[in-house]
């Protein structure tokens, strides 16, 4: 009996921990995002006050209006919609093109290829920057959308993601496929890509945030503020000497609106691509 009562205090001892240790942690990754709104509602003074304050003393609404006044922000959601949907539409079209022919195809040089796939993901994008720039200066391409998008005709980690879910899926699938008078193409689009459907999404949600979050290319490659995405655009607003937080703060939050949209479209397959990651 008292090995029964001490094994259930244990139990509830280590729930209690579990559950404070999830608050604290949950604390501390929504708290940025809390100060972020905090800080876009003060005044420039009370942002740089030391020590600081948590709440403002009155809702400045005006810096959205600044924010919204100093950067194109029209264009800027133009260009990052367009962004994220050329550079998901190649990813899915292209890493699931070579996602299958990596796991299913048996051709010359296979695993030499594939290595140099994994080679490219384990090295930092930056020493890409600079080649990638002369090829788009080369052809008077800089200040463009195709600009923008050019880094991700290609994706490393999309052909990887899917070649993990294309192995996976049965032989026996394509080869029943085959027998049924199916040619490798006509097994490709009809039977085997579209078992790949949540792996896809994933992959979508991924590529989204990526190309959203990407800061350095845009503003490497377009110099025009019009041609600018939501994430170099707001890297615009901050001064060589002085910053205006607040502003900073508001514009970054009206930047959220498409991520956030996104997220809650697809939050389940979001959760099921950061798990299926991992594993085969």
């Amino acid at each position: 009996m008292k090995n029964e009562q001490s094994l259930r205090r244990s139990m509830l001892i280590g729930k209690i921990l579990t559950y404070l240790f999830l608050i604290a942690g949950s604390i501390v990754m929504i708290f940025p995002f809390v100060w972020m709104i905090l800080t876009s509602l003060k005044t420039l003074a009370e942002s740089m006050q030391v020590p600081p304050t948590i709440f403002p003393a009155k809702v400045v609404l005006e810096n959205f209006t600044y924010a919204i006044t100093s950067l194109p922000f029209v264009n800027l959601y133009i260009n990052t919609i367009l962004l994220i949907f050329f550079r998901v539409l190649c990813a899915v079209v292209f890493s699931s093109m070579a996602g299958y022919a990596f796991a299913k195809l048996n051709f010359r040089f296979k695993n030499l290829l594939f290595s140099l796939i994994l080679i490219q993901m384990m090295m930092p994008s930056q020493i890409f920057t600079i080649p990638q720039y002369q090829m788009l200066a080369k052809f008077s391409l800089t200040n463009s959308i195709f600009a923008l998008v050019f880094p991700g005709l290609v994706s490393a980690f999309g052909t990887f993601f899917l070649r993990q879910s294309y192995m996976g899926i049965p032989d026996e699938i394509g080869e029943a496929a085959y027998l049924d008078g199916c040619n490798q193409w006509q097994t490709f689009t009809r039977v085997m890509a579209p078992l790949t459907g949540t792996s896809v999404a994933a992959l979508t949600v991924f590529t989204a945030v990526f190309a959203y979050a990407d800061l350095m290319w845009p503003l490497v490659v377009n110099t025009d503020i019009t041609m600018m995405t939501l994430s170099s655009g707001l890297a615009t607003l901050k001064g060589q000497f002085t910053t205006n937080y607040p502003v900073l703060m508001a514009g970054s939050l009206l930047a959220m609106i498409p991520m956030l949209i996104l997220y809650l479209i697809f939050q389940k397959q979001f959760v099921e691509g950061i798990s299926m990651t991992g594993g085969k």
